[in-house]
């Protein structure tokens, strides 16, 4: 408040002569008028004090609600034979079904009483069948999950969508305003209580001395309170953020788009809300680590008060972990929201006083880096790379922030080694999987000098175990010294267990429930002439990139004409389409196949920046409308959201690349159902890519995610009866047995 009515500790100043002499001038009708206003004003900012917690109780009711509608619809289209299982055989169900009782719904609406009556149907009967439908029921309560349906809109959703905004309108309000307005209610609120007797004439009239004194003293300073310039500001913002607290303040098709937008945010803040199902404390979203380690890390504190973004509660043990554990991995499964967990743990070390924060990350992926900074933090973000790197790190190394670099330059920053990093950050960690590789030496001598470091990947173990191996030395040692071949042979479980002191990993049908399903469909062509002609020739050259792209030279190519067909079939829905090859003229094909439609092609000349510009521009094209990518440009880091059908137009070596493409679309912030396409052409080395693909991922489900241990099947390369025996010579290297299988599949002599 203003220096001429309190002091600096905000301790009311007492008024002089002059202000009293003016207060008792208003004593009656004016001081009424005065107090009724200062009321008013005090109710106004209690309320915004209020709003957040008031609608969110709001919003759990209408989550109560839909969650009955859904589970009564679910039930009514459960036939009573479900109960079956649950009450017997002996159980005369059939009974029921001819007296009328068709639906589960209809059993649990019913009651004991009513069942009975039925013929054939004796009290005991009745009570188990009724007992059995209410046990049905609650079950599929205790499962219904809120998922917003942009496409149908209903009332009941659209009604919550509004509750939510107010919410986080009322977050952001009491964020920047809360201080002000405790403030000026705790100081109103006295002087009201002792400036009231000045309402009435009368009752000052029998006042005396020190009491009307200090009636009158409360009166003035009220008035000076709510003159001061501050408060008039505090009153017209309080007033406009008013409204946003009312959820009937929003347009719906306001709403919707806004949904579409941010479904991310919208998301978050529902599963804090009990909307997605409790699924917070699960072994699932917490890792699957031993207990008594979940127990050590959900006692660390999390302080989020520099932290814009709301946490999910998977992200918020997320950021426990790393916390606790200093030196440690993040494995989440792509799409869950890494960058906002390690920006939750650096705001938190922020928020205790550490000023200076370093993430190492790919260049495509470093914009987006710092725009996340700005977004959902209060930090500073500094890019430490291309030109001006050097001020801008003499800058950074002054005020602190989070300095982003690439993994070329981090070798090359002068200073680096002498910073006082709290906390290292690597992004696609991956990457520094190779001990021997430079860029590998490089952050290890960073994380020796930091006092903690986080390894972000949801792919630590493409190859081999061992790979994953040399990420935890870098971390810690002792651990990586403590596997052994054993760990990994015994199977996921021991394995996982081995390495809970410095790895967490959490999928995302474990804590996404709310994620739209993700439909795969293998679409296999069957090659035509042109395209067998062009495959032959391919074969014959030994050249395993010309195999590769060939279903994609002839003008009447299958892969193609399905490809078209799929596009087609989005555009009538009004669906975006992103489609993924590793391969230019591929890419160059299809564009000139789908004209006009196309938005961009992403590829890996593209800076980064203009990477995200085309992103940007893809995603507010109303309607339907096509991405062209590289994967390698397109499939790491960036978020494409708008997106709800990929195509990958040949399989990859690895399937962490398709994986990382497709979770560039179902991911956080999905509002539709993904639809993935994969273009795979029968008899050509597609089928061979895909036996590989499968070996890899069989290695990669056995230790990276919770599955029990497996064996995989040995499947055969060449379907003959007669298997050469160099398909599984692991001395050649494998694209020379596919080249080398491929002739022997075609009769073609090397």
């Amino acid at each position: 408040m203003s220096q001429a009515s309190y002091t600096t500790s905000g301790v009311p100043r007492p008024p002089d002569a002059q202000a009293v002499s003016a207060a008792k001038a208003k004593v009656g009708t004016a001081a009424k008028a005065l107090l009724d206003e200062a009321r008013d004003f005090v109710g106004l900012a209690t309320a915004l004090l209020s709003a957040p917690e008031a609608l969110r109780e709001r919003a759990r009711h209408q989550i109560g609600d839909l969650a009955d509608r859904q589970a009564r619809a679910t039930l009514e289209s459960r036939p009573i034979t479900d109960l079956r299982g649950l009450v017997g055989k002996g159980a005369r169900l059939g009974a029921l079904a001819d007296a009328g009782y068709r639906t589960v719904a209809q059993v649990v609406d019913a009651g004991p009483y009513q069942l009975q009556a039925v013929p054939g149907i004796g009290p005991q009967t009745a009570q188990q069948v009724w007992a059995a439908a209410n046990r049905l029921a609650q079950e599929i309560r205790g499962e219904a999950r809120v998922r917003f349906d942009p496409d149908l809109r209903h009332p009941g959703e659209t009604w919550l969508l509004a509750i939510l905004a107010a919410v986080r309108h009322a977050d952001h309000s009491l964020a920047t305003l809360r201080a002000p307005v405790e403030q000026f209610t705790a100081q109103a609120g006295q002087l009201i209580r002792e400036a009231g007797p000045t309402a009435g004439r009368v009752g000052m009239f029998f006042r005396f001395g020190a009491r009307k004194q200090a009636a009158l003293a409360a009166l003035a300073q009220l008035d000076a309170l709510l003159s001061d310039p501050r408060t008039v500001e505090l009153l017209r913002a309080v007033e406009q953020q008013e409204w946003a607290a009312d959820p009937d303040a929003y347009d719906p098709d306001q709403l919707w788009q806004a949904y579409a937008k941010d479904a991310a945010a919208f998301n978050a803040l529902l599963s804090t809300l009990g909307g997605q199902g409790d699924t917070d404390g699960s072994e699932a979203a917490q890792g699957f680590l031993p207990e008594e380690l979940r127990q050590e890390i959900t006692a660390v504190p999390l302080d989020t008060s520099l932290l814009k973004a709301t946490l999910r509660g998977y992200q918020v043990f997320g950021a426990q972990y790393a916390i606790h554990r200093k030196h440690s991995i993040l494995g989440d499964e792509m799409g869950l929201g890494k960058t906002v967990q390690a920006l939750a743990t650096m705001t938190h070390m922020a928020a205790m006083g550490q000023t200076r924060f370093l993430v190492v990350c790919p260049a495509s992926v470093q914009i987006n880096w710092l725009n996340e900074i700005g977004k959902h933090t209060t930090l500073t973000g500094h890019s430490l790379h291309g030109a001006g790197k050097a001020a801008t790190m003499r800058h950074w190394l002054r005020t602190g922030g989070v300095a982003v670099t690439t993994f070329n330059t981090l070798g090359g920053l002068d200073g680096i080694d002498g910073a006082g990093i709290a906390m290292l950050v690597v992004d696609e960690a991956h990457y520094v999987k190779n001990p021997a590789a430079q860029r590998t030496r490089h952050v290890a001598r960073i994380v020796a000098r930091s006092q903690r470091a986080l390894f972000l990947t949801g792919t630590p173990m493409e190859n081999r175990v061992e790979e994953f191996r040399n990420l935890v030395h870098q971390l810690q040692p002792q651990v990586a010294r403590g596997l052994d071949a054993t760990d990994a042979l015994a199977g996921a479980r021991r394995f996982r267990r081995a390495v809970a002191p410095v790895y967490l990993r959490r999928n995302q049908e474990d804590v996404l429930t709310e994620l739209p399903d993700r439909i795969e469909v293998e679409d296999w062509v069957q090659f035509t002439q042109a395209d067998t002609a062009a495959y032959t020739a391919s074969v014959r050259e030994k050249q395993l990139m010309r195999m590769r792209q060939a279903a994609f030279r002839a003008a009447d190519s299958a892969k193609l004409e399905r490809l078209a067909e799929i596009v087609d079939e989005a555009r009538e829905d009004g669906l975006k389409v992103i489609v993924f090859s590793n391969f230019l003229k591929v890419l160059g094909a299809i564009h000139r196949r789908l004209g006009g439609s196309v938005a961009g092609v992403l590829t890996g000349s593209v800076p980064p920046a203009a990477r995200q510009e085309l992103v940007d521009d893809f995603t507010r094209r109303e309607g339907h409308a096509v991405l062209l990518s590289q994967i390698e440009a397109g499939g790491v880091g960036l978020n494409v959201q708008a997106a709800s059908v990929v195509i990958i137009a040949e399989p990859q070596w690895k399937p962490s690349t398709e994986e990382q493409a497709i979770a560039r679309a179902h991911r956080m912030g999905q509002i539709r159902k993904v639809q993935v396409h994969r273009l795979l052409a029968k008899g050509s080395v597609d089928e061979r890519m895909r036996e590989v693909q499968e070996r890899k991922s069989l290695l990669f489900a056995e230790f990276a995610r919770k599955s029990d241990a497996k064996e995989a099947d040995r499947r055969a390369v060449d379907g003959s009866e007669h298997r050469p025996d160099f398909l599984d010579d692991d001395a050649i290297p494998v694209e020379q047995r596919i080249i080398r299988a491929e002739q022997h599949r075609l009769g073609i002599q090397s």
